[in-house]
């Protein structure tokens, strides 16, 4: 009964991971169609020769040329006159990549199309050019540079990421340099110098690349205000994507705390004022490429907590503007929409007198604000007065001239109306809902009193009219014209306010004069009642020419606005609700005449359970046209209502990854790309709000339902990491009932039956529980924040578990493994006593005789080539000498005990008959590791392959811990290696320690006891457990990499019991005893 609960349990977990894994990858896996546009280029890459002076590195610099003609390299070198900008690639990245972003930036400069322009009698392109500032707009060219860092694995080791920071510092001094020898050979030829010499570099990163940059920043050897801008794309800068090695996040932590300092200001001991913070002249901006990019998540991305806000940002793709797309981890090194919009901000920090970047920061970071953000507020609050209040406007015009703001479009619309002034022409609406179906040149007058009123004192207003230029909107005291000056001077206009949106592709017309249907909207404008407090009048003027924002142009204007009450709109999806739908859809009917705006809530944020939210037209206002699920649809009643109801725009917001925007709904999975239920996450952070943008005059169907495959996708992405910490955790606990069960004189379980043990109630609350609630009560008496204690605790034990069928899996992998192993090993040794006499084989049996005489050695031999290769060489080799250790230990016990058991078929106690006397004498003599005092000599093996099989499966994780930097060692044999980290070498010796001089089981374990509780005393199941809590608590914390210390003070405790031990033989101290039994009776 016993065993057929543990094996229900076992396989529970199993089945768990089987399904949750294939899910997984099928989300994963399942092509995602990209918007991206390809850039197109005509690349050339200068060589940067290194002055003789300067030994000579592996690694090289290069200079972009953009262009079909050839160049003579001296030439343009010696032309070099714009801003320098450095691109840095990331892991494995190449130089070559810098050609996308410099091809754009370049084109950009000099009025070009941003995209390959299409073969005579193909369609028109759907890209909107009309932002493109001229030449003469831009202060002065890009001259892009970049690094050659041969594909090396930067993400995998710290060593590497110290070696590429030490060449980037020397790139930026010889690029500053190149410009002096430029500019000197051109005044000695006698001609004019142009502009200033270049006082500092641009810093473009992707990926480590971002990290590298900022690396050098703090460098000791840079040069003063060598860098002072830096632009990174993908970059993880919170901590590794994969923190499994420690001198790699040892060297994480080091940077990000330097940064924290360099924004603080120096002071005394006494704190007088010394001098400005040593980065306070550097701005960082980061940009995320969102829910597509698998590699590296928004959340490392984020610039919390290392530069201030006054210094930098960190912004989505799909938040950005001219860009509302997310993109894999390479295509944001491409995609023409983001690389342009990067491409016209840079060129836009070049001021116009110097030719060089902006010096001062506040006017850099306006720029980078202006040009990245939209105005829609990264984060949705319903109950703010100032919700739709432009960001970029508040963000710009402190602290800046009236030359300045009107530089950067920030001043009103120019003149106060079309030029129509006739009030016959205006319309007064009636109603709380406004259409616009045309460019007629009229003004729509509003009574807010009127239609504001019974709680509808909100307006929403939706078009794909171009602000200013195609529509305006204005709020008055009282109703007049633009020529009553009275009147004029009191109206407020509120156009600056309208915020962009993606507008998606439009319906084109099938022929000549043919209706299409209604253009998507392209921008939003909210009031809420504090905005209107004091005006009685809103109008809604339209300009009488075609003037439109949307991409490509559509055939019809469209505008709606309407006064609603934000509570009747309001959509909150319970708990329960959301769980459900993961069998069925929730629906919802939405009837004409409904809000234009709804706000949907999430309990859970939907970067943990993703949504798939479809909307089906069922109405548009004509007789009998809604049709719903159960009744057949109309082809012809479904494209008139295309006619008469605008495509439905999503708008989700995230804390995290801000705001992402989803144009031409009709079926989509909304993701965002959050990090929840973590232990540093905010309780914001759990909620994901919808804004749903949607026709009043057409009745809809809306189904919501979990998309299963999608979540579980995220689940492994953003809990990985946290899985692998909990996997370590499981094995010590694992341990340490086995080490439980040898104190208690029980029989040693196998690595299988002890995470089944630990499986049972109550010890996997326990086990599970406890670490998650000390987890936040250590959040609770700290200042950071706290996450929600249930989402929190749900998430702990669903990776705990997934943890433990991740170890089943790996245990019973390697346990049937040694069994193959064992049977062959078997079949060979008796084949060995027939073939021992043959001279012909004896040579070749020679092998073996020679490991025989080393087994006298071995632990020596092993332990002294083990150590040498952590502290020399590489830890990973050292860590694969301590496993083959672990296995053949595993082998000759797995061996003897199924010879053993060959050999004794007919006993019918489980122990050896007399008559087996000496074949186990003989077999003892070859196996020197089991033990002869009273114990039976079948099961003692069993236990023996049970307690090396433990250690094996633990130090295993260990050694895959570094074997993506074994993988970037392996790249660079040959060319140039460095010892490894002294950290990751410390550590791993203590690992060795515990490996080779781990009790064996014919002494106890360690033993100490509790000073002042008598009876009490401390063992290594106790240590065994503790270790556990850590490695628990550093998964929960993304850091697994500090479960290495846990296994290091094992090592170190192991080894000196085992010579105080050594000591107490000798002197026969009497505190040395061994064990009564070898297992149950």
């Amino acid at each position: 009964m016993w065993r057929s609960k543990a094996n229900v349990r076992i396989g529970a977990l199993i089945t768990l991971l089987v399904c949750v894994g294939v899910a997984a990858l099928y989300g994963l896996l399942r092509p995602t169609s990209s918007a991206c546009i390809m850039t197109y280029m005509f690349p050339t890459y200068i060589p940067i020769s290194t002055p003789p002076n300067v030994t000579a590195s592996r690694y090289g610099l290069f200079l972009f040329h953009e262009g079909r003609e050839k160049i003579d390299f001296k030439e343009r070198l010696k032309n070099l006159s714009g801003a320098p900008v450095l691109f840095i690639p990331g892991n494995r990245g190449s130089y070559k990549q810098v050609r996308s972003v410099a091809a754009v930036s370049a084109r950009a400069f000099q009025g070009l199309p941003l995209i390959r322009p299409k073969i005579k009698g193909s369609e028109n392109s759907d890209i909107d050019i009309s932002n493109i500032l001229l030449p003469n707009q831009y202060g002065g060219m890009l001259d892009w540079f970049a690094v050659h860092l041969e594909g090396e694995h930067s993400a995998m080791d710290g060593r590497i990421l110290e070696e590429h920071t030490e060449y980037v510092v020397y790139a930026i001094h010889r690029i500053l340099d190149q410009y002096k020898e430029s500019h000197d050979v051109r005044l000695q030829e006698g001609a004019a110098s142009s502009g200033n010499l270049a006082k500092s570099v641009i810093l473009v990163g992707h990926s480590m690349g971002g990290f590298v940059a900022r690396a050098a920043l703090i460098h000791p050897h840079l040069r003063k205000s060598a860098v002072e801008t830096i632009l990174t794309l993908s970059t993880p800068h919170q901590s590794p994507p994969l923190a499994l090695q420690p001198s790699l996040a040892h060297c994480y932590a080091r940077i990000n705390q330097e940064w924290r300092k360099g924004y603080e200001v120096q002071t005394s001991g006494s704190g007088h004022y010394i001098s400005n913070a040593p980065l306070y002249r550097v701005v960082v901006i980061s940009i995320s490429g969102g829910y597509n990019d698998y590699q590296v998540r928004s959340k490392l991305e984020s610039l919390d907590g290392i530069v201030p806000p006054t210094h930098g940002f960190m912004i989505t793709s799909t938040a950005m503007k001219n860009v509302w797309l997310s993109m894999e981890h390479q295509a944001i090194l491409w995609c023409n929409q983001l690389l342009a919009q990067v491409s016209r901000t840079l060129l836009s920090l070049i001021d116009n007198k110097t030719g060089q970047p902006f010096p001062d920061v506040h006017h850099r970071v306006a720029i980078f604000t202006k040009m990245f953000h939209t105005g829609m507020p990264q984060h949705l609050d319903l109950t703010k007065s100032q919700f739709m209040k432009n960001s970029i406007e508040m963000d710009l015009q402190d602290g800046m001239s009236d030359t300045e703001t009107q530089l950067y479009g920030l001043s009103a619309c120019p003149g106060s109306s079309f030029g129509n002034d006739e009030t016959e022409t205006d319309l007064d609406i009636q109603t709380t809902t406004v259409t616009i179906l045309a460019m007629d040149g009229r003004r729509r007058w509003l009574d807010i009193d009127k239609l504001g009123s019974d709680g509808k004192d909100n307006f929403v207003f939706v078009t794909n009219l171009a602000p200013c230029s195609g529509v305006r909107i204005h709020l008055w005291p009282e109703k007049g014209t633009s020529m009553s000056e009275s009147v004029n001077k009191r109206a407020l206009e509120l156009t600056s306010r309208m915020v962009l949106i993606p507008s998606g592709p439009a319906s084109r017309q099938v022929e000549p004069g043919s209706q299409t249907g209604q253009s998507p909207p392209s921008a939003l404008f909210w009031l809420n009642p504090n905005d209107m407090r004091g005006f009685r009048f809103l109008t809604i003027s339209v300009a009488p020419q075609q003037t439109l924002l949307g991409r490509p142009p559509p055939a019809t204007s469209m505008g709606v606005g309407q006064f609603f009450d934000p509570q009747e709109g309001k959509r909150n999806i319970s708990l329960i609700s959301l769980v459900l739908s993961m069998c069925s859809q929730k629906k919802m009917i939405l009837r004409e005449d409904h809000p234009l705006l709804f706000n949907i809530s999430f309990p859970i944020s939907l970067g943990l359970l993703p949504v798939s939210l479809a909307i089906k037209t069922t109405g548009c206002g004509i007789k009998n046209s809604e049709v719903y699920d159960n009744e057949p649809e109309d082809p012809e009643i479904g494209r008139i209502c295309k006619l008469h109801c605008f495509p439905p725009v999503a708008l989700a917001w995230d804390i995290v990854s801000g705001l992402h925007i989803y144009p031409n709904l009709d079926s989509k999975t909304i993701v965002v790309d959050s990090s929840p239920s973590l232990w540093e996450s905010m309780e914001e952070a759990e909620k994901t709000t919808i804004l749903l943008l949607i026709d009043p005059h057409c009745s809809y169907q809306t189904s919501i339902g979990v998309s299963v495959t999608t979540a579980a996708g995220r689940f492994f992405l953003v809990y990985f990491s946290q899985i692998t910490g909990l996997s370590i955790a499981v094995v010590f606990f694992a341990l340490m009932q086995q080490a439980y069960a040898w104190e208690i004189d029980l029989q040693i379980p196998s690595m299988l039956s002890a995470l089944e043990l630990n499986l049972r109630l109550p010890l996997v609350f326990l086990l599970a529980m406890f670490p998650a609630l000390f987890a936040l009560l250590i959040s609770f008496l700290s200042s950071q924040s706290r996450p929600p204690f249930l989402s929190f605790t749900v998430v702990s034990v669903i990776c705990y578990l997934l943890a433990n069928a991740t170890m089943i899996l790996l245990i019973a992998a390697s346990y049937l493994l040694f069994y193959v192993a064992a049977i062959i090993n078997l079949f060979i040794k008796k084949r060995f006593k027939t073939w021992e006499g043959n001279s012909k084989v004896s040579s070749a049996l020679l092998l073996f005789k020679v490991v025989r005489i080393m087994k006298t050695n071995l632990l020596f031999v092993t332990a002294l080539v083990a150590s040498i290769l952590v502290c020399l060489v590489h830890p990973a080799l050292g860590l694969f000498v301590l496993l083959l250790v672990h296995a053949v230990c595993c082998l000759n016990a797995i061996t003897s005990y199924l010879r053993a058991k060959e050999f004794i078929q007919s006993a019918t106690d489980g122990c050896l008959s007399p008559d087996g006397g000496k074949y186990l004498n003989r077999v003892s003599s070859e196996a020197p590791d089991s033990p002869q005092s009273g114990s039976c000599y079948i099961e003692t093996q069993l236990e023996i392959f049970h307690h090396r099989h433990g250690l094996f499966i633990l130090h295993l994780l260990a050694a895959l811990f570094f074997v993506p930097s074994l993988k970037a060692w392996l790249q660079r044999i040959g060319i140039r290696q460095s010892i490894p980290w002294l950290l990751d070498s410390v550590l791993c010796l203590g690992v060795l320690l515990h490996g080779f001089y781990d009790p064996n089981l014919e002494f106890n374990f360690p033993m100490f006891r509790v000073p002042g509780m008598q009876g009490w005393e401390f063992r290594l199941s106790a240590l065994y457990l503790i270790a556990g809590y850590f490695s628990f608590l550093s998964g929960l914390a993304l850091a697994p990499y500090r479960a290495f210390y846990a296994m290091a003070i094992i090592g170190v405790i192991s080894f000196g019991y085992r010579i105080v031990q050594k000591r107490n033989r000798v002197k026969g101290d009497s505190h040395y005893c061994s064990r009564k039994h070898s297992h149950r009776h």
